[in-house]
C-alpha cells in the first residue's frame, strides 16, 4: 500500500473513533455499569460498536502495513500529528481515569491523603462520573502526579476544563517522547523513522494516551527522555544524573517506571562491564532516580503509601493479565470434577515470583549487551506478568523496544491485538468473555514458555552443553 494513502485512511479511522466517542465514549454521565449487551441494546448500540470497529480495523491496519518502510523521519510526524487531531477534540475515549485523576486532584487539594482513602471520602462533585470499583480505593499513582492532579484542578476548576488539561499534559508527554526516541533509535543502530512509528504512530497512543488522557503518556515521556541523556552521553557524570532525575521523575508518575533504571545504570558505564565501572557511572543514574522520586514524595507530603496503592489491580479479573488467565483457568477446571478453588492468588503470586526471577535474569545478561534492549524486554515482561493488564500498559514497553530493537513483529502484534479489547466507553471485553479467552490466554502462556525454554537451549555455547556419547559398535 502506498505510504500517503495508509496516512489517509488512517486519519478516516481517527475520526471515526472521534464519532464513537462522541455517540458512547466515556461520557460522563454515562452507564457506569455497562455490558457489551447492554451498550449494543442501549441508544445507538450497533452503530457505536460498528463505528468503533471499522474505525480501529483502519488505524491498526494503516500503522501495521507502514510498520517497516516509512519514508521519512518528518513525514512520520506529520502523520502522527494528523492522526492525533480527531483525539484532541473527542470526549473521553476508552476510559473513565482522567475523572479520577480530577477527583483524586481534589481530594488532595482539600488535605486528604489519596494513598489512604478513595475519592467518596470526599463528596468530590463529580463523584458520578467515576466507577464504583474506584470509588474506595487508594490512588494508585506516584506523588507527583498526585500534585499534578491536585494543580490542574485548583487551576481548572471544572471537569471539563481538568478534562482538557490532563489531555495536554497526556500531549505534552507525546511530544517529549518524539524528541527521545530518535536519539535512542540512533544509539542502538535503528532507523529513527521507523522507531518513530512503532513508538507513536500506534493506534494505542492517539486512542488511549490521548483519547483517554491517561498519565501514562508523561510517565513514558520521562522514561524515554531519562534513557535518551543516559544513552547519549555514558560516562558523563553531569548528564548520567540528569537522565537518573528523569527516569526518577517516570517513576514519580507510575512507579513501574524503576524497573528500567538498573538497566539505565548499565548503559551508562563506559568500557566493559566491571563493578567498579557499575558503581562509578551507574550510581550517578540510580542516585538521582531515586533523588527524584524520595524528593516527589517529600513535596507531596504523602511518603511511600503509594506502594500500597499498587495492590487495587488485583480487583479486576480479566483474561487479559497471563498470571490471571491461568488462575480462572484452573478454576474452571476444578469445577469439572466438583471442588471450587480460587487460585487466583496463587497463580498471581506465581507470576509476581517468575517475574522478580526474570528481571534478575535479564539484567545479568544485560551486562557484556544490549542493555537498553533488555530494558524494553524487562518493561514488557512486567506488563504480561502483572495481575492487571490494560491495552496502553503496552506503551510502556512499546516505546523502548520500537527505539532498540530490530525485530518488531511480536511486540507490534500484542499492540494491535490490544486494540479490539476495550469498547469507546471503557468496557473491557475480557471480563466478558472469560470463556474461551482465558483457556486460550493459558494455551499461549504454555506455548510461549516452551518456545522460550527451547530458545535458551539453543542459545547455549557450545562448551555449556554435554558432550554427546559415543555410540558403541558391535
Amino acid at each position: 500500500m502506498p505510504h500517503h494513502l495508509s496516512r489517509w485512511i488512517g486519519l478516516a479511522g481517527s475520526v471515526l473513533l472521534a464519532m464513537a466517542a462522541f455517540l458512547g465514549g466515556a461520557l460522563p454521565h454515562g452507564n457506569l455499569r455497562p455490558t457489551p449487551v447492554t451498550i449494543w441494546q442501549g441508544p445507538n448500540g450497533p452503530l457505536i460498536i460498528g463505528v468503533w470497529l471499522v474505525g480501529t480495523a483502519l488505524l491498526g491496519w494503516a500503522w501495521w502495513s507502514l510498520r517497516d518502510r516509512v519514508p521519512s523521519t518528518r513525514w512520520v510526524l506529520v502523520t502522527i500529528g494528523l492522526w492525533l487531531l480527531p483525539m484532541l477534540i473527542s470526549p473521553p475515549l476508552g476510559s473513565r481515569d482522567a475523572y479520577a485523576y480530577s477527583c483524586q486532584g481534589i481530594s488532595y487539594s482539600a488535605g486528604i491523603n489519596p494513598y489512604e482513602q478513595g475519592v467518596s471520602a470526599l463528596p468530590c462533585p463529580w463523584l458520578d462520573t467515576i466507577s464504583y470499583i474506584w470509588r474506595d480505593t487508594p490512588a494508585p499513582y506516584g506523588p507527583l502526579f498526585v500534585m499534578i492532579s491536585g494543580a490542574i484542578v485548583t487551576t481548572a476548576g471544572s471537569l471539563f476544563a481538568s478534562i482538557v488539561l490532563f489531555r495536554a499534559l497526556a500531549v505534552a508527554g507525546v511530544a517529549l517522547t518524539a524528541v527521545a526516541v530518535p536519539v535512542l533509535a540512533r544509539r542502538c543502530g535503528v532507523p529513527p523513522q521507523r522507531a518513530l512509528w512503532l513508538a507513536l504512530a500506534c493506534p494505542l497512543v492517539p486512542v488511549h494516551l490521548i483519547g483517554g488522557a491517561h498519565n501514562d503518556a508523561i510517565m513514558v515521556g520521562l522514561l524515554a527522555a531519562g534513557l535518551a541523556v543516559v544513552a547519549a552521553r555514558p560516562g558523563r557524570r553531569l548528564l548520567l544524573l540528569g537522565g537518573g532525575l528523569l527516569l526518577g521523575l517516570a517513576a514519580a508518575i507510575k512507579v513501574t517506571a524503576l524497573v528500567v533504571v538498573p538497566f539505565a545504570a548499565l548503559a551508562a558505564i563506559v568500557g566493559p562491564y566491571r563493578i567498579r565501572a557499575l558503581v562509578r557511572d551507574g550510581g550517578w543514574v540510580v542516585g538521582g532516580a531515586l533523588t527524584a522520586l524520595v524528593g516527589a514524595a517529600l513535596a507531596a507530603g504523602l511518603g511511600l503509601g503509594f506502594i500500597s496503592g499498587l495492590e487495587q489491580g488485583g480487583l479486576v479479573v480479566a483474561w487479559s493479565s497471563p498470571p490471571t488467565a491461568v488462575g480462572q483457568t484452573v478454576g474452571y477446571l476444578a469445577r469439572i470434577f466438583g471442588a471450587h478453588v480460587d487460585a487466583l492468588p496463587a497463580t498471581r503470586a506465581l507470576g509476581m515470583l517468575v517475574l522478580a526471577v526474570l528481571l534478575l535474569w535479564l539484567w545479568w545478561r544485560a551486562r557484556h549487551r544490549e542493555p537498553l534492549w533488555h530494558a524494553g524486554l524487562a518493561l514488557a515482561a512486567t506488563v504480561a506478568l502483572s495481575p492487571l493488564f490494560h491495552p496502553w500498559y503496552w506503551t510502556w514497553p512499546l516505546v523502548v523496544l520500537a527505539a532498540t530493537s530490530r525485530r518488531t513483529g511480536w511486540f507490534s502484534l500484542v499492540a494491535l491485538v490490544s486494540l479490539f479489547m476495550v469498547l469507546p466507553d471503557g468496557t473491557g471485553l475480557p471480563r466478558y468473555s472469560k470463556m474461551p479467552g482465558a483457556p486460550l490466554m493459558t494455551l499461549l502462556v504454555m506455548v510461549v514458555a516452551v518456545w522460550l525454554v527451547r530458545s535458551a537451549r539453543a542459545a547455549r555455547p557450545r562448551s555449556d552443553r554435554p558432550a554427546r556419547q559415543p555410540v558403541p559398535v558391535d
